[in-house]
């Protein structure tokens, strides 16, 4: 990548971090911060206030993302950062568990990942795209674990009222780096009826089942694990980290080098295949060995090694062949589908796990990648260079 590009990763990175971590400090201490509010909350209002976020976020994605193709990325940029801040604050100030629900559903409208992944997209080159988009992605699963660990630390020194306005902080000074961190791309040219064919291209639509089928497999698995890791590591939710957080880092190592070989070799397919058969094999080493110390660090490190490739790689292959001018509203369907495929996966995996166990709750984990290794998903594409949708480029 050239200096202009390492700049837009750092800088959107930045930005994703810092609302992640953020939105999930909050989640370690949350559930008893809430009996603490005027009026207490009752299980289901716990539940409401934490996933009303995924709600909004998933019916926004994609008016935001068609509207940033419409009036440009970066302003639609900074109104949703603005009112995401407005929802941290409404929630750092509320005293009802009602007050605090009001404030996620405003976070969640500030459904920005769309808009600012097509933003990378314009402003980074389609032989590096891939690795920037897996840069960011992996910067987002340290912060993630980051999160988890300063929550509780941070609630201790001001509260979880004053996590929400921390929260609303980060996301104000997120404003200015994308402002002065990012270039500022060139407008495309609409054409009338991009946006239908954006959507009804079986391309876009066959990524759109990956990425759905991805992150019900990812979420499956942090309902199981942390249930895993207590029973047969003793670790509770405060130590858990520690096994994250190695897993974490190792799993990233082969991921660049695994990056470079697949597309200077023209390897896209093969790699793109046989990392879907990894999140099988994973998930079916969990459901065999969760018992084991060995085998479920095991399993998690063989998770997160393709989940890494493919969190970078399936944005990259929705922008190469979304037309230009409706890639905000392609990567707005992208978004929406993480958001529908981590419902439906923490559904189906706490079913399974309330009838037939952990092993049946990894079990249900490795039957979704293997649905995806069905569909033909990428590998036709990446044989040859991406083409594009828009004719006139």
């Amino acid at each position: 990548m050239n200096a202009l590009e390492w700049r837009a990763v750092a800088a959107l990175g930045t930005v994703y971090a810092l609302r992640m971590i953020g939105m999930f400090m909050v989640l370690p201490v949350f559930a008893l911060y809430a009996l603490e509010l005027r009026g207490g909350a009752t299980p289901m209002q716990v539940g409401l206030a934490i996933g009303i976020y995924g709600l909004t976020q998933a019916l926004l994605q994609i008016p935001l993302g068609t509207a940033s193709d419409r009036y440009g990325r970066k302003p639609i940029i900074y109104v949703g950062l603005a009112v995401f801040a407005l929802g941290s604050l409404v929630a750092g100030l509320a005293e009802t568990v009602e007050g605090v629900t009001l404030g996620r559903l405003l976070q969640g409208m500030g459904a920005i990942s769309s808009a600012v992944a097509a933003l990378l997209a314009d402003v980074t080159r389609d032989q590096v795209r891939t690795l920037a988009m897996t840069i960011v992605g992996a910067g987002m699963g340290l912060a993630f674990i980051l999160a988890l660990v300063l929550g509780p630390v941070v609630a201790l020194w001001v509260g979880v009222d004053g996590i929400f306005l921390l929260t609303a902080g980060l996301a104000l000074l997120a404003i200015p780096m994308v402002a002065f961190g990012v270039p500022t791309p060139q407008r495309q040219v609409q054409r009338a009826g991009g946006f239908r064919e954006a959507l009804s291209n079986p391309a876009l639509l066959r990524l759109n089942a990956g990425i759905f089928l991805l992150h019900a497999t990812m979420i499956g698995l942090f309902v199981a694990a942390p249930v895993a890791i207590f029973d047969t590591l003793g670790l509770d939710s405060t130590q858990q980290w520690r096994l994250y957080l190695p897993v974490l880092l190792l799993s990233v190592l082969p991921v660049f080098p695994l990056i470079r070989w697949a597309e200077r070799g023209r390897h896209s397919a093969r790699v793109f295949r046989g990392a879907i058969a990894m999140l099988i094999a994973a998930m079916l080493t969990a459901a065999l060995g969760h018992a084991s110390v060995v085998w479920l660090p095991l399993a998690m490190l063989l998770f997160f090694i393709p989940f890494n490739y493919l969190e970078g790689a399936l944005p990259s292959m929705i922008s190469r062949r979304a037309p230009p001018d409706r890639r905000g509203a392609a990567l707005g369907v992208y978004a929406t589908s993480q958001f529908l495929g981590a419902f439906a996966g923490g559904t189906l995996t706490g079913l399974a796990q309330s009838y037939f166990g952990l092993t049946g709750a990894f079990a249900v984990c490795a039957v979704l990648p293997l649905i995806w290794l069905f569909i033909p998903a990428g590998e036709r594409q990446d044989k040859t260079a991406a083409p594009s949708l828009n004719p006139q480029s």
